[in-house]
């Protein structure tokens, strides 16, 4: 049997820690800082949810040796070995229980060349409301050469437990190459659910109540299968983008890649009769990222006016050459569940207009939110270092930057939790190569507090773990579906859908 490296990594630690199970004393003697600690992964005065893994992090000061002292309510314990702070899973839940609505203390000692320090304390705040227990997300390395090893996983929040829902290696041949991407869920459940499939065995998976079937969705009236879809939260149908698409590489610049749609239109899929067809397929927009509120009567969605030039030069060409002319601004279309017919298309927020390109919506459980990535052009910002997460108040239409969640590099990728409490983005704000999932307390005043890294047993996991999380996605439940079941279906031939006019 093989070990992934992630397996095999998190298996060493845990021997590691379970050799060095001595409880560390507070120092009798130190200097006071008056300065927070620097840790990794940085939970300084974050909001967590109730129901959180331990937060275990290190210590990152030159430390040749560290003691935490962690309290709350009426209930201490210390912990440290060399640099890093390791929680006892059991200890962690008191503590976190004592703090609900309150905050957890974290005293930080650390021994340097000239001695003992004694860092500023900080907190780690308890919120009173729970997580999802599950999110899932894509492992991929952040390079188009290497996508075959890429893995569809489900971690548990509330423990460190981590399994693949889905594997290349399962099907992967030498011959036969392959890339899964964009799953998604049914309103956060997972007996209703999808992910794609490309070149080798290329289809869409779908697992239709508890029921799977590969289906493939390009017909000879549209551009492509589907692409980004978006479940509607009630019906069993789902909007989708059909998507050309295209990348360049950057010699120099920040971004490294520009990912591009030549030409994109908004499909609905019936997952029942297997039909497809048009939501919108103007030859002069580009329609993508379409998702639903959270009544399933709205469809949102993010389109750009582009309007090719010069007919004796190939639309790929001409869009690399054009490709920051490109912005997305957001849109929307009523939807009548009775008769699935859509309305006309209204604008909702002109980002062009502000000469900046919004992608990603999605809107909070509620109705009252939408969360979207912000940038300068374009579609794919996890790519764009200037790209933002910012709030849409739809009540209002007061639209602002994210407080909280937002760093010095990009962000993308937003969703909210099913509670609409919490708030997870992509972001490259670690390293600026790999995608990282982070997490933000979002109130019921509607402010965002400080992101927080997905917690690892290991503090220093994402140091060494060489690969991106790829839109990272709420679950309230895992997935029951088999992976064997899944390899299964994705070797047969996929049912064609079949395009009807409406």
């Amino acid at each position: 049997m093989k070990l992934h490296f992630f397996t095999f990594h998190s298996l060493l630690f845990t021997l590691i820690v379970l050799a060095s199970c001595g409880r560390p004393s507070v120092p009798t003697e130190y200097t006071t800082v008056d300065k927070l600690p620097y840790i990794l992964p940085d939970y300084t005065e974050v909001t967590i949810p109730a129901n959180l893994c331990p937060t275990n992090f290190s210590v990152k000061e030159g430390t040749r040796e560290v003691v935490a002292r962690l309290s709350a309510a009426n209930i201490s314990y210390t912990y440290g070995e060399k640099n890093n702070v390791v929680i006892d899973e059991d200890e962690w839940a008191e503590l976190r229980d004592a703090a609900r609505g309150g905050s957890i203390k974290v005293e930080i000692f650390a021994k340097l060349t000239d001695g003992w320090k004694a860092y500023k304390p900080f907190n780690i705040y308890v919120a009173e409301e729970d997580i999802d227990p599950y999110i899932s997300y894509r492992n991929i390395q952040p390079s188009y050469v290497a996508y075959e090893k890429l893995a569809i996983r489900q971690r548990n929040l509330t423990n460190f437990d981590e399994t693949d829902i889905y594997n290349n290696l399962g099907v992967q041949t030498e011959a036969n190459g392959q890339c899964i991407n964009c799953h998604s869920y049914q309103n956060y459940k997972t007996d209703h659910m999808l992910f794609h499939m490309r070149q080798g065995y290329g289809g869409t998976l779908i697992v239709n109540g508890g029921q799977l079937k590969k289906v493939d969705l390009k017909t000879d009236s549209t551009i492509s299968a589907g692409v980004y879809p978006a479940w509607h939260p009630t019906l069993n149908v789902i909007a989708f983008s059909t998507n050309s698409t295209g990348q360049s590489f950057h010699t120099k610049d920040l971004s490294k890649i520009e990912v591009q749609d030549t030409k994109s239109d908004l499909i609905l899929y019936d997952v029942d009769t297997d039909e497809v067809c048009n939501i919108s397929n103007d030859t002069t927009e580009l329609e993508v990222f379409p998702t639903w509120s959270a009544d399933g009567r709205t469809l949102y969605f993010c389109s750009a006016h582009f309007e090719y030039d010069n007919d004796s030069v190939a639309k790929e060409t001409e869009m690399i050459q054009r490709y920051k002319e490109v912005k997305y601004s957001l849109y929307k279309k009523s939807f009548d569940p009775n008769t699935r017919r859509f309305g006309p298309t209204e604008l909702v927020y002109d980002a062009a207009a502000a000469n900046k390109s919004v992608t990603l919506p999605r809107v909070s459980p509620d109705g009252k939110y939408l969360v979207m990535a912000y940038g300068d052009f374009g579609c794919f910002h996890v790519w764009h270092h200037e790209a933002d997460i910012y709030l849409l108040n739809l009540q209002t239409n007061a639209l602002r930057k994210l407080e909280g969640i937002n760093s010095d590099r990009s962000e993308s990728y937003p969703s909210f939790s099913s509670n609409g409490r919490w708030i997870m983005t992509a972001s490259r704000r670690d390293d600026g190569n790999y995608t990282r999932p982070y997490i933000a307390y979002f109130d019921k005043k509607g402010r965002c507090h400080k992101a927080f890294e997905v917690p690892q047993r290991d503090p220093d996991f994402y140091t060494f773990f060489l690969r991106s999380y790829n839109r990272p996605e709420f679950m309230v439940e895992p997935v029951a579906t088999p992976l064997k079941n899944f390899v299964s279906m994705a070797k047969t031939d996929a049912k064609k859908a079949t395009f009807v006019s409406k």
